[in-house]
């Protein structure tokens, strides 16, 4: 019978875990905290993978009786620009207004370090996300759900009542914070066993026919 690895999941965030929980994996998750400031002129790919690598070296004191630390970042970027969470309600209005009817790039670096040999890898997800042209009406309900201040971009595409994209290819999941097609292939850099089914639950729990499935796992960038 194989054994899958165990996980110390670097992310306090319920979407991270709920995700996580899809792969069948045992895992534990821990809250770290880190720096998370844009350097000066720093892109938001290098962004990202700057965060995930931060966070699973933050985590790794902590990884006593789990095979590998994973930690993720996701960023919302509108070109050059970084959109992190709104502050308050005018930032959140800010956010959605610019991003209304227009596409934006969703960027998951995810990195994971074996806790035995202290090999490192980082995977990256990009999306395209085109979003929808909602009203203001729609912004105002939405705000007033709370649900903008704890997301990247002030949106969350899986929220049943605002539903902000009409997302038709790429990566799901990489958009919710953790792309598990990118996941598997890192854990099997580790030579880690991984279950075989992961894509067809993943898609199957968002109900999404995803397209880009089979070559991530064939080693696509």
């Amino acid at each position: 019978m194989t054994t899958l690895p165990s996980i110390l999941l670097a992310s306090g965030s319920p979407r991270r875990r709920e995700l996580l929980g899809l792969t069948g994996l045992p895992f534990t998750p821990v809250a770290v905290n880190i720096d998370e400031t844009p350097l000066p002129g720093e892109a938001a790919r290098a962004y990202t993978v700057r965060l995930s690598q931060a966070k699973a070296r933050a985590a790794l004191a902590l990884a006593a009786g789990h095979d590998v630390v994973l930690a993720a970042d996701t960023t919302v970027a509108d070109g050059e620009a970084i959109l992190g969470k709104p502050a308050d309600a005018a930032e959140a209005w800010a956010m959605l207004r610019r991003l209304r009817g227009r596409t934006h790039q969703v960027y998951t670096a995810l990195t994971l370090i074996h806790a035995a040999t202290g090999q490192q890898v980082t995977e990256v997800a990009v999306t395209e996300v085109p979003m929808r042209p909602y009203t203001d009406a729609e912004i105002a309900a939405y705000i007033d759900t709370g649900d903008p201040f704890d997301k990247a971009g002030g949106y969350a595409i899986q929220h049943q009542g605002f539903r902000p994209a009409v997302l038709s290819s790429g990566c799901f999941a990489n958009v919710v914070g953790l792309p598990l097609c990118h996941l598997l292939r890192a854990l099997r850099r580790l030579a880690l066993d991984v279950p075989a089914d992961v894509p067809a639950v993943c898609q199957s729990f968002f109900a999404y026919d995803c397209d880009v499935t089979e070559g991530i796992l064939a080693g696509a960038t």
